[in-house]
């Protein structure tokens, strides 16, 4: 019978230690881990919509969706003819204003200075012998020795002779002192006028192509050759790889326990097992209420705080819009000022694994 009582009371004492094992092993798998936060959000990217600075016809598109390009990279043309039309014209009529500015600049050639001297002097001669004509008959006519008529012959050639003389004479002035400086002025106005229009229409011409504004991915092909374009029509979407970060929301009570620069793991259902290392980059300053992508029954009525956590991915493997766990250790040493990419990434972008 003591036998007996003495299994039984070592029965209950083992069932009562299993029960409290099995107790504390589920208090520790349900309690959270105080030095770690963990959140969850979706991953963000930026996007460019690449356009055409002119208006024209596609003529050639050189990329796809999904293609990664870099910044610089052409990506499509336009149909250059009409371009190239404009170009040509505006070239000429600036070459062409730049030949009457030179020749304005160089002032009188020095035949036409003797041009201008020899007609000066040849009707200077012709001005003296009339002068001398009117003279003798103007003296003949009083006394009957020369008709009135003859004397006022004279005096008209005469008058006429001085007055050729005297405009061969300002002709010659003018060659010698050369344009005007108003003149020049004038077509220095107009050459630069037309070197503004050949620099803008080689700027127009050079529109023609399309480069890609930054390092991306084609996330979309809007257009096709032969569509005509326009500055406010994009020819592609691009997705900005870098940066790429998980956009996140922190209730109001953690916020306190994080920092800008602290370091962060990402993980994706997409990729079980695998961690993207990132850093915190973005804390916004303002709280807005929970959005509804991320909001729980008991969350809806608190405020959060956005969190920006940018992300380690060179492979290119975190997609736009995908959903992700973000877990930041709350024991990091204190560092001043916020993390680099490159120090978190051990250099430009690596992985985490």
């Amino acid at each position: 019978m003591a036998v007996k009582r003495k299994r039984l009371i070592l029965v209950a004492a083992v069932i009562l230690v299993t029960g409290l094992g099995v107790g504390a092993y589920q208090h520790w798998r349900a309690a959270p881990d105080a030095n770690r936060l963990t959140l969850y959000g979706n991953v963000d990217i930026r996007e460019v919509y690449a356009a055409f600075y002119d208006s024209g016809r596609i003529d050639h598109m050189l990329v796809q969706e999904g293609d990664a390009v870099h910044k610089g990279e052409l990506i499509a043309t336009l149909d250059q003819s009409r371009f190239a039309d404009a170009l040509a014209t505006a070239n000429g009529q600036a070459t062409n204003q730049q030949q009457i500015l030179a020749a304005l600049l160089a002032g009188s050639r020095p035949e036409q200075i003797a041009q201008a001297k020899a007609q000066m002097d040849a009707l200077e001669v012709v001005y003296e012998n009339d002068a001398a004509n009117f003279s003798r008959y103007a003296t003949l006519a009083p006394g009957g020795a020369a008709t009135i008529q003859q004397r006022d012959d004279a005096q008209a050639a005469y008058l006429n002779a001085k007055q050729n003389y005297e405009a061969a004479k300002q002709a010659y002035i003018l060659a010698v002192k050369g344009p005007r400086a108003e003149d020049i002025a004038a077509a220095q106005g107009a050459y630069d006028a037309a070197k503004a229009n050949a620099a803008l229409a080689a700027q127009e011409y050079k529109d023609t192509k399309l480069y890609a504004p930054a390092d991306g991915i084609i996330e979309e092909r809007v257009q096709e050759p032969g569509d005509m374009t326009s500055p406010s029509a994009p020819v592609y979407v691009i997705a900005l790889t870098n940066p790429l970060w998980v956009r996140a929301y922190v209730p109001e009570s953690d916020l306190g326990r994080i920092r800008l620069g602290m370091e962060a793991g990402i993980s994706t259902d997409s990729y079980p097992g695998k961690t993207y290392r990132g850093w915190v980059g973005y804390i916004s300053p303002t709280a807005e209420f929970t959005p509804k992508t991320v909001e729980t029954p008991d969350l809806r009525a608190q405020l959060v705080y956005q969190l920006r956590v940018y992300a380690c991915d060179p492979q290119g493997q975190l997609q736009l819009g995908m959903p992700a766990t973000v877990s930041i250790g709350l024991t990091q040493p204190k560092t001043a000022g916020a993390a680099r990419g490159a120090d978190v990434c051990g250099g430009p972008n690596a992985p985490a694994n």
